[in-house]
C-alpha cells in the first residue's frame, strides 16, 4: 500500500499503457505515419518543421533489436510517449492539489520586496479543499485517466506521429512550470526551477512549434511570482541564454544531415534561408489566419467535438471550471489563458486534420476536471457518504468515456494502408514510374516500405504536388539519378523562377506554371522508353479533366488496375488480375471512404475497358471482385447490362 501511495502516478501510467497496447496500430496508418517512420529509421528530414528531437529519439529506439517490424516498434514508442505524458500529468495534478494555497494567496513581488506570503505560513486548513491524502491521489488518478482516454490524446498513442512526443514534452513543461511557481525556498533556488523550465521549453520547441502556445500562460505565472520589473527581465535573459543553445544544438541536426543527402530530405535545409523556411513551416503559413469563415468553421468543429473527446466527463470539466473560478483564481487564470490561446490559434489554422492542435486545450480541461473531481470528494465527505460511492461514480465516468472512444480510436486491425500501398507497388512491372499525389493513402506509406523494408524499391514514385517545391528535385536526383536528365534545362528554368516565389519576391506566374507543366509532360516523354509510366486516378479526374496537365502527343491512358498506364497504342493492353486483398476494418471515416472510392472506380473503369475489346469474361473477373469487396457500389447501367447478359 505504501508503494501504491508513493508511486500512484507510475501505476496509473502502466495501466494506461496496457490499455493503449490494445488499440495500437500494427502497421502504417493514414497521412504522415509512413513518412515519419521512414525519417526516423533512416535519419532523414521530415516535413516542416523538421522535428529533429522526434527523429533522433525515434532512430535510437528503432535500433533496439525487438522482434517486431520497425513500424510497429515505432508505434509502440508513440504509446510509451503518450502513457508517460499521462503519468507526468497525474503527478502534476497531485502536486497542484498539494499546493492549492499558492494559487490562492501568493502575491506579486518586486525586487525591493521580501516575500510576505510564504506558503509555509499559509495553513492548508484555510482552503475549502482540505481532504485526506488518499482523496488527493484518487483525484489525480481519475483526472489522469480522463485525459488519457480522451479521444485525440488517446489517438496519439496508436501510431507514429510527432504529437505523441509533443504531449510528453508539454506535460514536462507544465510540470516544471508549476513546480517553479510553487517552489518556496530562497530566490536562488526558485530561479533554478525556472532554469529547468526553460530547458524543458527548449526541448518542446525542438519537436513542435506549437509549444509557443504555453508561453502566455507561463508568462502570467512567472510575472505573478517575480513581478513585472527589471530583475525579472534579467532572469528571462539568463533563461534565454540556456534556452537558445539547446534549440540551436538540436536543430543543427537539420543542416548537418541534409548536407549528407538522405533519401528523405524534405526542404533540403542546408543554408540559413532554407533552414528558416523549414523550421517556421513557411509553406503552411498560407492556411494561418486565412479568413473569418475558416475560423468560424474550426470553432464550430471544436465545440461540437468536445462531447466526443470527454463524453460524460464534460460534466466534471464544467463543474471544475466553476469551482476553480470561485476558489482557485490564479489556477483558473493560468488555465483559461492557455485554453484561449490554444483555441484562438488553432481555429485560425484552416486544415482538415485540426484535432491534434487542440491537445493543449484538452489538457487544460483535464486540469479543470481535476478540481471538479476533488470538489466531488469534498462534498461526499461533508455529507459523510462512504468513499466508495464517489469512486464508483468516477469509475463509471471513466468507463463511459473509454467505451465511447475505443471504437473510433482503436487501430489494432488497421492494415488497409499497408495492403493498398503494397498492392499498388506489386501491380506495376519492374522499374516502373508512378505519378500521383495520394499522400495520405499511398505516397507517405510507400516511403516506409521502400526505404525501410526495401519493398519494391525498383519502383519510382513521384509526388506531383511536391514537384512544385525546389528541394524535391534534389531528393529526386539523389534517389533516381537519371530521372531528370532529359528535362534538365526545363527544371533549371523552373527552379530559377521558383526562387522568387519561395522568397516572397515578385515572380512570373505564367513562367512558373508553364515550366511546371512542361516538367510533368517531360517526365513522361523522356522516360517512357526506359520505364513503364503510370498515372494515379486523382490526376486524371482533376488536373487532366481541367486541362492543367496533358500527355505527350500520340500517347493515351489505359485503366490498368489501381492506376492508368501511359501507352502509345490503340491495341488491347493486358493488366494484372484483381487478386489483391485490402484488409479494411469496420471504420468508415473519410479516409477509408476515399480509399474505397479509388479502388472501386478503377475496377469499374478496367471492366469497362475489357468490354470495349469484347473480353466479357475478363470484365466479369473485375466486376466479381468489385461486388465482393464493395457490395454497396452500384455498377454503371451499361456495365451491369453487359455482364448480366
Amino acid at each position: 500500500m505504501k508503494y501504491l501511495k508513493n508511486y500512484f502516478y507510475v501505476f496509473t501510467g502502466l495501466i494506461i499503457f496496457i490499455f493503449y497496447l490494445t488499440s495500437i496500430a500494427p502497421s502504417v496508418v493514414k497521412i504522415d505515419s509512413g513518412e515519419l517512420a521512414a525519417v526516423q529509421c533512416t535519419l532523414g528530414i521530415a516535413h516542416p518543421t523538421g522535428y529533429p528531437l522526434f527523429t533522433i529519439l525515434g532512430y535510437l529506439f528503432s535500433l533496439i533489436p525487438l522482434p517486431f517490424s520497425k513500424i510497429f516498434q515505432l508505434n509502440i514508442l508513440s504509446a510509451i510517449y503518450t502513457a508517460v505524458a499521462a503519468t507526468i500529468f497525474t503527478y502534476t495534478a497531485k502536486m497542484i492539489l498539494d499546493n492549492l494555497a499558492w494559487f490562492r494567496y501568493v502575491k506579486t513581488v518586486t525586487s525591493k520586496q521580501k516575500r510576505k506570503n510564504n506558503v509555509s505560513k499559509i495553513p492548508n486548513t484555510a482552503s475549502n479543499f482540505q481532504l485526506s491524502e488518499t482523496t488527493k491521489i484518487l483525484s489525480a488518478i481519475f483526472s489522469g485517466l480522463f485525459l488519457a482516454f480522451s479521444k485525440t490524446f488517446w489517438f496519439q498513442s496508436t501510431s507514429v506521429e510527432v504529437y505523441s512526443l509533443h504531449l510528453l514534452l508539454m506535460s514536462i513543461i507544465i510540470f516544471t512550470l508549476i513546480n517553479a511557481f510553487i517552489h518556496d525556498e530562497k530566490d536562488k533556488e526558485t530561479f533554478k526551477k525556472w532554469i529547468i523550465f526553460s530547458i524543458a521549453l527548449a526541448l518542446g520547441f525542438t519537436n513542435h512549434m506549437t509549444t509557443l502556445l504555453i508561453i502566455p500562460g507561463a508568462a502570467y505565472l512567472y510575472f505573478t511570482q517575480n513581478g513585472f520589473n527589471k530583475n525579472s527581465f534579467k532572469k528571462i535573459i539568463f533563461m534565454l541564454l540556456i534556452f537558445l543553445p539547446i534549440l540551436f544544438l538540436i536543430y543543427s541536426y537539420l543542416p548537418i544531415r541534409a548536407a549528407q543527402n538522405p533519401d528523405l530530405n524534405w526542404g533540403n535545409p542546408t543554408d540559413f534561408e532554407r533552414i528558416i523556411r523549414h523550421i517556421t513551416g513557411k509553406q503552411y503559413q498560407v492556411w494561418l489566419f486565412s479568413s473569418t469563415e475558416a475560423a468560424s468553421k474550426q470553432l464550430t468543429y471544436f465545440i461540437s467535438n468536445l462531447p466526443d473527446e470527454f463524453s460524460i466527463t464534460l460534466l466534471l470539466v464544467f463543474y471544475g471550471i466553476v469551482i476553480t473560478f470561485l476558489e482557485v483564481k490564479k489556477l483558473f487564470i493560468f488555465l483559461t489563458i492557455t485554453f484561449i490561446t490554444v483555441v484562438f490559434y488553432s481555429i485560425n489554422y484552416d486544415i482538415n486534420d485540426i484535432d491534434s492542435y487542440f491537445l493543449l486545450a484538452y489538457i487544460t480541461l483535464a486540469f479543470f476536471a481535476l478540481i471538479g473531481t476533488y470538489k466531488l470528494f469534498q462534498i461526499m465527505y461533508q455529507k459523510k457518504i462512504n468513499l466508495f460511492v464517489p469512486i464508483f461514480i468516477l469509475l463509471l465516468f471513466v468507463g463511459v468515456q473509454f467505451s465511447s472512444n475505443y471504437a473510433e480510436v482503436n487501430q489494432r486491425n488497421n492494415f488497409a494502408y499497408e495492403d493498398y500501398t503494397k498492392a499498388i507497388l506489386n501491380s506495376v512491372p519492374q522499374n516502373s514510374i508512378i505519378f500521383g499525389y495520394q499522400w495520405d493513402y499511398f505516397i507517405s506509406p510507400s516511403y516506409y516500405y521502400q526505404l525501410v523494408e526495401n519493398y519494391r524499391r525498383d519502383v519510382i514514385v513521384i509526388d506531383k504536388e511536391l514537384l512544385r517545391r525546389s528541394w524535391y528535385y534534389n531528393q529526386l536526383k539523389t534517389n533516381y539519378p537519371a530521372l531528370l536528365d532529359g528535362i534538365a534545362p526545363t527544371v533549371k528554368i523552373f527552379l530559377t523562377a521558383l526562387r522568387s516565389f519561395e522568397r516572397d519576391e515578385n515572380f512570373n506566374a505564367n513562367l512558373l506554371e508553364n515550366s511546371y507543366r512542361k516538367i510533368m509532360i517531360g517526365l513522361i516523354s523522356t522516360n517512357i522508353k526506359k520505364h513503364q509510366y503510370f498515372i494515379a486516378p486523382e490526376i486524371v479526374e482533376s488536373e487532366m479533366r481541367r486541362g492543367e496537365f496533358q500527355l505527350p502527343d500520340d500517347y493515351t491512358l489505359v485503366p490498368y488496375l489501381f492506376l492508368y498506364k501511359v501507352v502509345n497504342t490503340d491495341l488491347y493492353v493486358e493488366a494484372p488480375k484483381p487478386d489483391f486483398k485490402i484488409r479494411f476494418n469496420n471504420k468508415n471515416d473519410k479516409y477509408t471512404t476515399a480509399l474505397k472510392g479509388f479502388i472501386s472506380s478503377m475496377l469499374i473503369r478496367r471492366a469497362m475497358y475489357e468490354l470495349q475489346f469484347d473480353k466479357r469474361e475478363n470484365a466479369k473477373v473485375y466486376v466479381t471482385k468489385l461486388t465482393a469487396e464493395f457490395p454497396q457500389i452500384i455498377l454503371p447501367p451499361d456495365l451491369q447490362k453487359s455482364i448480366l447478359n
